[in-house]
Formats: structure tokens, C-alpha cells, sequence
């Protein structure tokens, strides 16, 4: 399975690397490693993640790190990263839905 990121996705790892980074650089580095890795499990283990309760499609799914969701969507052989929300943001259903 590939993983591929979205635009959205990636603005928004750079908006929240950004805002943990005012804690300090190493929290940041440390924060986003993490939430790597737990996205690595998407390529091997692709349902893993469970299905977005505010949308009805089994393909769009969530992996929660911390106190965030990982949005993403299967569709063939790829698993495109949609976003990331913190718990409390509401989640943007443009672009989400099938």
C-alpha cells in the first residue's frame, strides 16, 4: 500500500510543528516523529485505523496520536493522508466526503 499526503495534510503538520514548536524545538522534533511512525502502520496495516464517525464511507478512516486524528482515505492501492485535527477543532467535511 502506498501513502501518499495531501496538500491540506501537509499544511497542517506544518501548522501544528509550528505552534508545538514555541514549547521548544525538541518537543516539536520529538511530537512529529512519533506521529510518523504511528502513520507508518497505514501502509502495512491499512484498516487499522477506525472509520470517521461524521462521515458514512468505510474508505475514510482515522488514526488518533495523542490528541489527534489522522484522516485518510483508501482508494485502490494508496491511502491518501487527508488531515490532521486536534479532538476539539470540528472536522472540515469539504473534501472529506466521498
Amino acid at each position: 500500500m502506498k501513502v501518499l499526503w495531501t496538500d491540506v495534510a501537509y499544511k497542517r503538520l506544518e501548522e501544528i510543528y509550528g505552534y508545538i514548536e514555541m514549547d521548544g524545538p525538541s518537543n516539536a522534533i520529538r511530537w512529529s516523529d512519533k506521529l510518523l511512525k504511528k502513520m507508518a502502520t497505514i501502509k502495512d496495516f491499512t484498516r487499522a485505523g477506525r472509520a470517521v464517525p461524521e462521515v458514512e464511507a468505510a474508505s475514510i478512516r482515522q488514526l488518533i496520536y495523542g490528541n489527534y486524528r489522522i484522516i485518510y482515505k483508501i482508494k485502490d492501492e494508496t491511502a491518501y493522508i487527508l488531515t490532521i485535527r486536534h479532538f476539539k477543532q470540528i472536522l472540515p467535511l469539504s473534501g472529506i466526503k466521498e
